[in-house]
């Protein structure tokens, strides 16, 4: 198969795979902003799910598209959207949102809490949402370039709880080739463009940073870094396993026990501390390595020192051979 149908194809046979384990009359959202990315999986969606009726494992199909109200005009791409499903199948619904804060984070927070308030509301088992390979690559180099750690390189997942990424194996000009094909006008964002004003560190990346990559180093670089987020995506699901259990031996009654804590290998006990502090109601993206390093050292270097301040108003304290983490006092 060659052209225009392979990507169509493509884009059909990733969305069939990622709800092959489904259970017949399962309901399934596509998370849609109408760009060429969610519209292609929207279109991939209803075809696969119209099809299913046919060979007698049926489920259902439907859309969400969330509206952040950020950018002038908002409400008009969202409603477009919204109708693009709808001539494609898919009953759709709109929801507008308020961001509380600025920057990504904030934005990604709420059309989460949107799309699981949806997914809750009409029952769905899964929520599909269009990230490539290229969103993939990009997620890596941002974590290169802060510095984060092995889960954060790891980049996103193909599934967590109720949220799947079928385009994660797919490349962005698959998605366009597959709207073209269909004769589907998606919506181009343009803070999506580097250039512009308004444009994210992530636009940035995408406009700016891979090109020159794969100037530089030759193609294959986006596929490259996918590559290596699958493989510390298989060493970080370990660790986080083995310092779940090592959290699970350390606990007690009136805290974590110092000793167990202290006996065992510093990147298992720091990725514990980690788990425990974001458990405690620590915020993970505020929590960084130096906090942790400072509870590290409660059990590592112990001289009487007082308790360790977290994002979040959490305090961590060691006392009689235990580690409490507990809301700071006002």
């Amino acid at each position: 198969m060659t052209g225009p149908a392979r990507e169509v194809a493509a884009v059909r046979s990733a969305v069939a795979a990622a709800v092959a384990d489904l259970p017949p009359d399962a309901l399934v959202l596509v998370a849609c902003s109408g760009g060429p990315d969610s519209l292609a999986l929207a279109a991939g969606t209803a075809f696969v799910a119209q099809r299913s009726t046919r060979t007698g494992t049926p489920w259902r199909a439907g859309a969400v598209v969330v509206d952040h109200g950020l950018q002038d005009g908002s409400r008009q791409v969202a409603d477009d959207a919204a109708a693009a499903c709808r001539r494609l199948g898919l009953p759709t619904d709109v929801v507008r949102v308020q961001v509380g804060g600025r920057g990504e984070a904030a934005a990604r927070d709420a059309r989460y809490a949107a799309l699981d308030g949806a997914a809750d509301e009409q029952g769905a088992a899964a929520v599909l949402l269009g990230h490539t390979l290229d969103d993939q690559a990009e997620t890596v180099l941002l974590g290169l370039a802060r510095g984060s750690g092995a889960r954060a390189l790891a980049g996103m997942p193909t599934a967590r709880g109720r949220f799947r990424r079928p385009l994660l194996g797919l490349r962005r000009v698959d998605t366009v080739a597959a709207c073209a094909a269909l004769g589907l006008r998606p919506w181009h964002d343009p803070t999506n463009d580097g250039s512009h004003a308004d444009a994210s560190l992530r636009s940035r990346v995408r406009s700016d940073v891979l090109p020159t990559l794969e100037r530089v180093l030759g193609p294959g670089v986006a596929e490259a870094l996918a590559r290596s987020a699958e493989q510390l995506r298989d060493d970080a699901d370990l660790l986080d396993a083995l310092a779940e259990d090592l959290l699970d031996a350390a606990r007690t009654a009136d805290g974590l026990e110092v000793a167990t804590l202290h006996a065992a290998p510093p990147a298992l006990r720091t990725r514990a501390l980690r788990s425990a502090a974001i458990a405690a109601g620590s915020p993970a993206g505020a929590l960084t390595r130096a906090h942790v390093r400072a509870v590290d050292a409660l059990v590592t270097d112990w001289h009487g020192q007082g308790p360790v301040a977290l994002p979040g108003g959490i305090a961590v304290s060691r006392a009689c051979g235990r580690l409490a983490l507990n809301t700071a006092p006002a």
